[in-house]
């Protein structure tokens, strides 16, 4: 079969294989880059290095992976009478709250609020009784350091077993209709925070500190064009198949010919020799006669 290989014929035809395998490999390869569309990554170091939230993220505008997970620092004022608690938060192993309020950040475009976790608590009734929150008084002068998340979904319609102002996701889209006031998409776990001033930790304020680290990486599959990225792998692997499917057949058929032709040779031979036999054996009997 070496032999069928190497003729010139078929030396071209597998370099016209080679061309088109080539051609599919390069395909196969853009379609698997295709099939991974990996969220661009921003680095730890640069998620965790405070940046202004007025710098980075504006109002009525979809929280991109540039500006979720960063560390932001705001200043403005807490809004009275907008504490909130979102359920089912576990504090280590125990369920419990998240205390979230409005905060009016200095330079936003028109006033602008937006979600601030203070703290954790287990208590139902902590945004009844905070004395922070039920003079019905504005925290001024309020400057807070915390990561930027984007909102959650909304939760089911039905608030039966949640306590007053409870609600059972961080959903802005909830908070905008309970405060009545215009607000960033996305919210702020704070960090650290200080009342003019004054560092206030959340355990004055009967709460626990809540940390949120960034969240994990995430990459999507297209199955599509990972399907598409295998088929035209077979594509280049067929290419070659059919060189050698050609090559073979080429093969058998010279030695099918090569057999034919000794069977005829061997054929006629046999027939010169029967005649060349049948004419000694007249010749010698009419010799005799």
């Amino acid at each position: 079969m070496l032999h069928t290989a190497l003729q010139p014929k078929w030396i071209g035809t597998l370099i016209l294989a080679l061309l088109l395998a080539t051609v599919f490999v390069v395909m196969s390869a853009w379609q698997f880059g295709e099939s991974r569309s990996e969220d661009e990554i921003v680095s730890t170091e640069e998620l965790n290095t405070p940046v202004a939230l007025t710098e980075v993220y504006e109002p009525q505008r979809s929280m991109t992976i540039y500006e979720a997970d960063r560390i932001v620092t705001l200043d403005g004022e807490i809004v009275p009478d907008t504490q909130a608690l979102i359920a089912s938060r576990i504090q280590g192993e125990q369920e419990g709250y998240w205390v979230v309020a409005a905060m009016r950040v200095d330079g936003a475009p028109d006033g602008e609020v937006i979600p601030l976790v203070l703290g954790w608590t287990d208590d139902p009734q902590w945004a009844a009784e905070a004395d922070e929150f039920a003079e019905g008084q504005s925290l001024p002068e309020l400057s807070a350091q915390g990561r930027l998340l984007p909102p959650e979904a909304p939760g089911p319609g039905s608030r039966e077993g949640l306590p007053p102002r409870g609600l059972p996701t961080l959903s802005t889209a909830e908070l905008i209709n309970l405060w009545e006031e215009d607000s960033y998409s996305g919210f702020v776990v704070a960090f650290d925070m200080e009342f003019a001033g004054d560092v206030v930790e959340p355990e004055s304020m009967g709460l626990e500190q809540v940390w949120v680290d960034t969240q994990p990486e995430t990459s999507n599959i297209n199955w599509l064009n990972l399907f598409y990225a295998l088929e035209w792998t077979l594509f280049a692997g067929f290419a070659f198949f059919m060189w050698w499917r050609l090559v073979k057949d080429a093969h058998l058929r010279r030695l099918e010919e090569e057999r034919l032709d000794r069977e005829w040779e061997e054929k006629w031979r046999a027939e010169q020799l029967a005649a060349l036999h049948a004419s000694e054996t007249s010749q010698q009997k009419d010799s005799n006669d």
